[in-house]
């Protein structure tokens, strides 16, 4: 059987486009490689976002050309095919996100098919090929965005919003249950949006119609019976409705809520919603109807125009949005992007410095905050072991970006289990205690 190696960069979505691109190839009777030597052709799914992504995109493609030599381009770097041939002439293909059978078309073309593969008794997991551990997953709703961010090309590199209907979404979200998943973590450009674009659309799912929407999409995966966390959520007035279930324990009271500045100046440049003082009424009101909430957001300092007024209107709102996760950016120049037509461009030292001030602030948020769950009892799903500890995360952590909970190893626990733990220390990010309980029904 025909081996193919896969290099995979880049955002948790273009992470679901590299599980659709294996689960196709393990369909057409190819296994996969873990290294170089083993392949018979190499994909790299690139990421094309700022000018460091698309740097570390172009490293992973002379690498796999000078470890394998037959290498396939796809991804949001794929767009800029001249580039990609410039640099590396000996690709063999190169394609843009989301083409998938193109990718696919490909493989067969160089490398055929095993002549006696038979889908029917090769068999696949229902849930299909995944990257993440096997007690979550990175569930897609939609593809492409309708924002016009000045700082950002993704709709150039992925396109406008295309929702998958909300049936489509929730078979899957069921297949991953029935496998094993104990977390849904719900992506998308724009979570909000989902719907908007198919106007809402009706449709059949377990006896009953139901409508595409992000209310809907909510209630019934909380009906599932597992984590389901929700990321790149904009905080568009229809959110609101999602809180009662946070608070209820439908789903998991966490949004990932891409904020960018506090500036209303600022924002307004980066053709974001400006109304700071609307979004911290909402957070405000949110907390009121779910005091549990996390909220983690990402920032973006060193912006084209941004003065120390600016900034400190930034870390302003900071202080009173007291934001449980935070990351931020200094702003790095994307070619394609009208952001850099902006007069007045921060200098490098500047932005470094304040990106230096903003993280320090958030650090003394975090910590009081982190402070706070000390004595308390929390759910922890485990997701690895190390040396004597366990390292899981709670309600309020979301794997790869956020905080972790260290808990000495006690047999009988394994990965995807959910237990009781009582926090007894703290850092500025991360918790340590000990397992006050198991709870057998989320094991």
């Amino acid at each position: 059987m025909a081996s193919i190696g896969f290099v995979s960069l880049g955002c948790p979505k273009a992470l679901v486009d590299s599980e659709r691109i294996l689960t196709r190839l393990r369909e057409e009777g190819y296994q996969i490689s873990s290294d170089y030597d083993g392949a018979d052709l190499v994909i790299v799914n690139t990421c094309g976002f700022i000018d460091s992504a698309r740097e570390e995109s172009l490293a992973a493609i002379g690498e796999a050309i000078k470890e394998n030599g037959r290498v396939i381009v796809t991804g949001c770097l794929g767009v800029e095919e001249e580039k990609i041939k410039q640099t590396h002439p000996l690709v063999l293909s190169i394609s843009g996100p989301q083409q998938y059978e193109q990718v696919i078309d490909t493989v067969i073309k160089y490398v055929p098919n095993k002549e006696d593969y038979n889908p029917f008794t090769d068999l696949l997991p229902p849930q299909g090929i995944k990257l993440t551990p096997s007690h979550y997953a990175y569930l897609k709703i939609s593809e492409g965005c309708n924002h016009k961010c000045s700082f950002c090309i993704i709709p150039d590199m992925r396109g406008k919003l295309v929702s998958r209907t909300l049936d489509d979404v929730l078979n899957e979200a069921q297949r991953l249950k029935d496998a094993g998943v104990k977390e849904l973590l719900i992506i998308s450009q724009d979570t909000s949006a989902y719907g908007v674009d198919i106007k809402y659309q009706q449709v059949q799912w377990n006896g009953d119609t139901i409508k595409t929407d992000l209310q809907m999409l909510c209630e019934k995966l909380g009906e599932m019976g597992i984590w389901v966390r929700l990321h790149y959520v904009y905080p568009y007035p229809h959110v609101d409705s999602l809180i009662p279930l946070m608070a209820s324990g439908k789903i998991l009271p966490y949004l990932d809520v891409p904020l960018q500045h506090g500036s209303a100046r600022i924002l307004k440049a980066m053709r974001r919603p400006a109304a700071t003082e609307d979004t911290l009424k909402r957070i405000n009101a949110w907390r009121q109807i779910c005091p549990e909430l996390t909220i983690r957001s990402t920032f973006i300092v060193g912006f084209p125009g941004e003065t120390d007024q600016d900034f400190n209107e930034l870390l302003g709102f900071l202080e009173q949005a007291q934001l449980d996760r935070v990351g931020c950016f200094k702003y790095s120049p994307v070619d394609g992007a009208s952001a850099n037509a902006l007069p007045d461009h921060v200098e490098p030292e500047i932005a470094e410095e304040r990106w230096h001030t903003f993280m320090q602030v958030q650090a003394h948020i975090s910590r009081a905050k982190m402070q706070t769950k000390i004595g308390t009892e929390i759910d922890v799903i485990i997701d690895d072991f190390e040396d004597s500890e366990m390292i899981g995360r709670s309600k309020g952590d979301s794997p790869e970006i956020d905080g972790h909970i260290y808990i000495p190893i006690k047999q009988g626990i394994e990965s995807g289990d959910i237990i009781k733990v009582r926090i007894e220390n703290t850092d500025d990010y991360d918790l340590w205690g000990k397992v006050v309980d198991i709870n057998p029904e989320m094991i």
